[in-house]
């Protein structure tokens, strides 16, 4: 008997000859059966004569399937595999934990720290190598990855090979997929999930030359359907319907936004999550749709990350926050300080953020659009966060009430793990000497350190009595003139540290 371990993809292959476009004319699904459970999987065609199913099991035990096919030579083929455990560090797709965070299927908290390297996959192949050797000592664990190639200042040469199949005259018919096209995609969606990386798959985007945002509505919904079903049984996909949808707006309606949502849920068994991400900041999509997972934006304010968890109530995800570099446009010119920066603010006020690199290049080879090697400084302190959080076993952080949404004069930024046994305190571009608002308010013990998070260094912060300050006075309202925490911190007086404390009873 065939087996298959949890979480990989067992794939079905199928013959069948068809004089028509089997990509438009011919239906294709399994029914995957086990005890009182099934699972419907959408099969597709794959070039020639053959057609796949592929199906991501997620409990162990014996599982059977049956195929349902408008095409006689498909139709009613029977089979049956046994599910292993799952492979030794393989934890299964990410899903939403504790309504503002995540966690894989297995329990396994899920921290995202994702880069942006928007066509890597149509570049040429030795710079694909180079991109996937520098994931591997990078320390990020989602990538922004796009299916169409992109027309783009610094992004102007050809794709390795177009999506759909070329006319004779060049043109491309848009009704005919290129399976070596999508092969090579799901092969590199695979290779980033054996490296432990989230591929957050973009379907569509604005910036073209080809006509692939131009299709037509038809077109546009095989095309969601047939990439559906390609890649929903690979354990690391996420769904972004679109880079800056609203850029798109003229071609494609809102209407059909949700439309390709409801298309990806039909064809996705897994239930990857699903978002998509806007251009202009005022034109953030509107996360509260149920089919929406999490929320994706684009914006440089990541001070505002408390307004849009209260907006959505889901996970927020700023994945453009600016990005570390050099070029002309403003989003692609920030320091990597502050880049880092903004990172340590989008944590400590209870979201996530995601990096890119724009440092301009002679053969226009630039990270955030075809991948090749990292030149900036700003990877090397996300993963210094990374590691600080995920070495404290961190599942989830919560803003401290009284900082983040307090009194205005608080500014800094402070949240408590899950648990609420650790706290982080960020203090940004603010440079006390002393410090006790947000510290424990208790007689308990606590270890509390001091992080510079530019130099990466961890050190015993000085702990000193709580500090009592003057009464200020407002009209006939008077505040302070008690401690307000337990004891204080004596701080070194310059900006972008951050303070750890841990219960230690």
């Amino acid at each position: 008997m065939m087996m298959t371990h949890v979480y990989d993809v067992h794939e079905i292959s199928l013959q069948g000859a068809f004089a028509g476009n089997p990509y438009l004319d011919v239906t294709l699904h399994a029914v995957f059966s086990q005890g009182n459970r099934s699972v419907r999987v959408t099969g597709f065609h794959d070039g020639g004569d053959s057609y796949r199913l592929r199906f991501m099991p997620d409990t162990t035990g014996e599982w059977t399937w049956r195929t349902v096919s408008s095409l006689a030579a498909l139709d009613g083929h029977t089979g049956r595999f046994t599910a292993l455990p799952a492979r030794e560090g393989v934890h299964g797709p990410v899903r939403v934990s504790h309504r503002f965070h995540f966690a894989h299927a297995d329990g396994t908290p899920y921290l995202p720290f994702g880069t942006t390297c928007y066509v890597w996959t149509h570049q040429p192949l030795a710079l694909q190598e180079e991109t996937l050797a520098t994931l591997a000592g990078a320390g990020f664990n989602k990538l922004r990855m796009a299916i169409f190639p992109k027309d783009y200042p610094f992004n102007t040469n050809e794709p390795l090979m177009p999506v759909f199949t070329p006319r004779a005259d060049g043109t491309l018919d848009f009704d005919r997929p290129n399976p070596e096209a999508f092969r090579h995609f799901e092969t590199q969606i695979a290779r980033l999930a054996e490296m432990g990386i989230e591929a957050d798959v973009i379907l569509f985007h604005p910036y073209d030359r080809w006509g692939y945002a131009t299709m037509s509505e038809a077109q546009n919904r095989a095309y969601v359907a047939h990439v559906a079903a390609r890649l929903s049984a690979y354990r690391n996909v996420w769904w972004s319907l679109a880079n800056e949808y609203d850029f798109m707006l003229n071609t494609i309606p809102m209407e059909s936004w949700d439309g390709y949502c409801h298309l990806i849920e039909e064809h996705d068994p897994v239930r990857h999550l699903m978002s998509i991400h806007n251009g202009d900041p005022r034109m953030n999509y509107d996360h509260r749709k149920p089919w929406i997972s999490h929320v994706c934006i684009q914006n440089w304010d990541v001070k505002r990350m408390p307004e849009w968890r209260q907006a959505y109530g889901k996970p927020v995800v700023d994945d453009e926050p600016e990005y570390e570099g050099n070029i002309w446009p403003a989003w692609g010119n920030i320091t990597a300080e502050e880049l880092v920066h903004r990172f340590w603010l989008a944590l400590t006020r209870g979201g996530y953020a995601g990096h890119g690199e724009t440092y301009a290049d002679p053969q226009d080879i630039i990270w955030w659009a075809k991948g090749g090697k990292l030149k900036g400084e700003a990877w090397k302190r996300i993963a210094f966060l990374r590691r600080l959080l995920e070495e404290s076993g961190v599942t989830g952080l919560e803003p401290l009430s009284g900082l983040v949404d307090g009194w205005p004069w608080t500014r800094v930024s402070g949240v408590a793990d899950l648990g609420g046994r650790l706290r982080f305190l960020y203090f940004g571009e603010h440079q006390p000497l002393e410090w006790t608002t947000g510290l424990p308010t208790d007689d308990g013990r606590y270890a509390v350190d001091l992080i510079d998070t530019w130099n990466m260094t961890i050190e015993p912060a000085e702990q000193v009595p709580p500090l009592v300050q003057h009464p200020t006075r407002h009209g006939d309202a008077v505040r302070g003139g008690v401690a307000d925490a337990a004891f204080g911190v004596r701080l070194p007086g310059r900006p972008h540290l951050a303070l750890r404390i841990r219960r230690l009873d």
